[in-house]
């Protein structure tokens, strides 16, 4: 993605200057490139994608923040979507060593000094609530790992405008911190869990912990989270065999299910083996529940969302690879070190970092201006593998 984003930036960020209104430097033939690009994804969307617009100068856009908590021009991209859902990744650092997320040794680190602090996380979190985001996913790496999480969530859920405040998590320290997370706010949660089978947990994460986060999910139903999300990647070969085991975890309790397709990346080039897409898994459970119903979605789901007669959860697929829901994505990734991403099949460098700009001591409408800038220059991910697939 940096080839586009190289066609506008003229200077690194450090050379920004935010003595001036217009410091962030601009190539205003842009508007005429993304149209092109806006072209390329109408025909992948099949014409979905409506009410495109491009952004060739800041001066029009105010330093106030809006007033009635309405969306603000920063969340609103090229392609015309409102992003109204921000995730904010609290570390990088996880207590698991999950074979598809990262190698037995770990991954470098960003430096702590450049992670975001929980002031710079609220300033930020403040800004975005404050332009009209209305949903904050805290992440990782484990967000749990971070000795703050409690502040932070407490914090956060003070937010006026802010409607939920959610968590994904891995659920190995989950179950004794919860009380007090709920506490301070938390209003839903997600754990990640792939298997059912202690052995083959161990053998996913490269380490123990399977019975802690089934003791996380037991504890989330108990303090009333419902529903009670559980994340689970489909393997071919691993865990597809466990699909309907899963299943009946919503028989008695309000869990819902959610299978997500392996998304399968490796370098540039894709590989499917063990991928089971969404159309299998789907056939596989209506075999087992022929009562199986699919629920109204919303037009900004990930989720595909069915219900089963008797059953008090319900069950959901992610479809990532084989149904994408791009035109409909209201998502916004804050990294830990400050970087701003949009798609999760981007590459890993974003132009626009949120850690020099508070460095630079960027008031609240420079920041507008500065993240606005990311936005009018998205370019999709999907794009060019779809065409792939």
């Amino acid at each position: 993605m940096w080839r586009y984003f190289s066609k506008f930036i003229h200077s690194p960020i450090s050379r920004f200057n935010p003595s001036k209104s217009n410091s962030i430097p601009v190539n205003f033939e842009m508007g005429s490139y993304c149209a092109t690009r806006i072209c390329n994804l109408q025909t992948l969307f099949k014409g979905k994608s409506s009410g495109y617009s491009t952004v060739t100068s800041c001066d029009s856009f105010s330093e106030e923040k809006p007033k009635d908590n309405s969306v603000s021009d920063m969340l609103v991209d090229s392609f015309g979507r409102l992003h109204t859902y921000l995730r904010i990744s609290l570390t990088e650092r996880c207590n698991l060593r999950c074979q598809y997320c990262m190698p037995a040794e770990g991954v470098e680190l960003t430096p702590t000094p450049k992670v975001l602090t929980k002031i710079e996380i609220l300033r930020l979190a403040d800004l975005f609530v404050s332009s009209g985001v209305n949903k904050i996913r805290l992440t990782g790496g484990e967000p749990t790992v971070r000795k703050d999480i409690e502040d932070i969530c407490y914090e956060l859920s003070s937010l006026k405008g802010l409607k939920t405040l959610s968590m994904t998590t891995n659920g190995i320290v989950l179950a004794r911190k919860l009380p007090k997370l709920k506490e301070c706010g938390l209003d839903s949660l997600n754990i990640s869990l792939d298997t059912l089978v202690p052995a083959k947990f161990e053998l996913m994460t490269r380490r123990k912990g399977h019975e802690k986060v089934m003791d996380s999910i037991n504890a989330a139903v108990d303090l009333g989270y419902n529903p009670v999300k559980v994340n689970c990647v489909v393997m071919r070969g691993f865990n597809d065999d466990e699909i309907c085991d899963f299943v009946e975890l919503t028989r008695e309790k309000p869990i819902n299910i959610r299978f997500i397709e392996f998304m399968p990346f490796d370098g540039n080039v894709w590989n499917v083996k063990k991928l089971v897409p969404y159309s299998e898994m789907l056939d596989t459970v209506a075999k087992r529940y022929p009562s199986l119903k699919r629920n109204q979605d919303h037009p900004t789901d990930t989720a595909k969302n069915f219900m089963i007669d008797g059953h008090k959860g319900q069950v959901s697929f992610i479809t990532s690879m084989t149904e994408h829901f791009c035109a409909g994505c209201n998502r916004l990734r804050l990294l830990a070190d400050g970087n701003l991403k949009v798609c999760l099949f981007g590459p890993s460098e974003v132009c626009y970092s949120a850690y020099y700009a508070i460095s630079l001591k960027f008031g609240n409408g420079e920041l507008v201006r500065f993240y606005l800038m990311f936005l009018v220059n998205l370019v999709i991910a999907h794009d060019d593998r779809l065409q792939a697939l």
